[in-house]
């Protein structure tokens, strides 16, 4: 088996514009996901509640996570979360290439 080696740090797509998502790993029941961050946040009133798990930790940078009761929680380099199914959050502020790593589980997507 020919498995190709993947850095997390390399070949980052532009992010200026608007956040990028690009999966990693996508398989029945998981989900692996790069995001890249330069200075975005979730648009104002605008909720995530999604129906699968998410396990997000910030790679490089910062990014604040909102959750609908008030809470705000900073993740730095370093810092992971676990995000249970439908618990509404959104990102309420990243720093200037900020690199997230999520993994989805429980996720109604089919692999492709």
């Amino acid at each position: 088996m020919n498995t190709p080696l993947f850095n997390l740090f390399e070949h980052l797509p532009d992010a200026r514009q608007a956040e990028q998502f690009e999966d990693i790993l996508r398989l029945p029941g998981i989900r692996i996901e790069r995001i890249v961050s330069c200075g975005q946040s979730s648009p104002e009133g605008y909720w995530y509640d999604q129906p699968e798990g998410e396990w997000v930790m910030v790679l490089q940078g910062q990014g604040v996570i909102e959750f609908d009761d008030g809470r705000l929680l900073t993740l730095n380099s370093g810092d992971g979360i676990h995000i249970p199914p439908h618990c509404r959050h959104r990102v309420a502020a990243t720093t200037d290439t900020t690199i997230w790593l999520a993994v989805f589980y429980g996720s109604p997507t089919p692999a492709q």
